[in-house]
C-alpha cells in the first residue's frame, strides 16, 4: 500500500506560541510526530508549514518540509497545497497527522490509510472509539459520529448522538462513538474539498468534515485499534507528556 503522510504545523498558538518547536525530552515536538509518522510505513512524510523557523528546525533534524501559503483557513487546505506541489495523482492516499500529537501510534496512521485503500467508495477515512461515559457523551468538545451498517459516517455532531433518554438510570449501555481526529484523503477528494464553500451544517457544528458529507463524499469509519493519546493544547498537557517521555527514556 502506497500512502503519504502530511503534518501541518503552524507557529501561532494562543496558549502555546511556537508549539511545534517546544522541547520534549530533548527534541522539538514536531520531530516526535515526524518520527512516529515515519514508522507508519508511509512511502513519504512531509511537514507543511508557513513558518521559516519551523522549516529550519525540520531541516536540522533531517526531515522533509514544504513551505506553504500563510492564508490557509485550515490544515486541510494546507495539505491540499502540498499534494498539488508534489503533483500527487488523484488516487494517492494522504493521511493528515496533527503536529501536536507526539505520542500518536504509527499503527493508527497506517490503519487510517489501510481503511481508505480497502474501500473504493470512500473519499475520506477516519477513526472512532466507543463512549462508555455519559459525561463524555454530553461534552460538546467530544465530537460524536453515527455510522451505518457498512461503517460509513451518517453524521458528526457535538450534541449527544444518538440520543438515549437517561441511559444511566435506565441501565442501558451507551451506543455512542467518539470521533478521533485523524483523516485519510484521496487526492481527488482534497482537490474538490478546497473548491467548496463552508456548508451550513459545518458552520452550525464547527466541524469541517460535514462539508465533505454535504457534497456527497463518503467517509469510512473504523474503530481505533490502539488508544490515541491526547494531543498538546495546554501548558499542562505539555508538562504531562514531557514527564511521560522523559520517564520512558530513563
Amino acid at each position: 500500500m502506497d500512502f503519504v503522510v502530511v503534518i501541518p504545523a503552524r507557529y501561532a498558538s494562543t496558549r502555546l506560541p511556537g508549539k511545534p518547536l517546544l522541547d520534549i525530552a530533548g527534541k522539538p515536538m514536531i520531530q516526535h510526530v515526524y518520527e512516529r509518522a515515519c514508522d507508519s510505513q508511509a512511502s513519504a512524510v512531509y511537514i507543511a508549514t508557513d513558518d521559516e523557523r519551523i522549516a529550519a528546525a525540520v531541516e536540522a533534524f533531517g526531515g522533509e518540509c514544504l513551505l506553504t501559503r500563510a492564508d490557509h483557513q485550515s490544515g486541510t487546505d494546507r495539505i491540499q497545497e502540498v499534494a498539488q506541489k508534489l503533483a500527487l495523482p488523484n488516487d494517492r492516499i494522504v493521511v493528515n497527522v496533527q503536529g501536536d500529537e507526539p505520542l500518536i501510534p504509527p499503527a493508527t496512521i497506517r490503519q487510517v490509510a489501510t481503511a481508505l485503500a480497502e474501500n473504493k467508495e470512500a473519499g475520506i477515512s477516519s477513526l472512532y472509539h466507543r463512549i462508555h461515559d455519559e459525561t463524555e457523551w454530553r461534552n460538546p468538545n467530544a465530537v460524536k459520529v453515527v455510522t451505518d451498517e457498512a461503517g460509513f459516517a451518517l453524521y458528526f455532531s457535538r450534541s449527544p448522538v444518538p440520543w438515549q433518554e437517561n441511559p444511566a438510570s435506565s441501565g442501558q449501555q451507551l451506543q455512542a462513538k467518539r470521533h478521533v481526529g485523524i483523516y485519510g484523503y484521496r487526492v481527488s477528494t482534497l482537490n474538490a474539498f478546497v473548491s467548496w464553500s463552508p456548508a451550513p451544517l459545518e458552520r452550525f457544528e464547527r466541524l469541517e468534515q460535514l462539508r465533505a458529507m454535504y457534497h456527497g463524499v463518503k467517509i469510512i469509519m473504523s474503530e481505533a485499534e490502539e488508544a490515541l493519546p491526547a494531543g498538546i493544547d495546554t501548558p499542562e498537557d505539555l508538562e504531562s507528556i514531557r514527564r511521560f517521555l522523559t520517564d520512558s527514556e530513563m
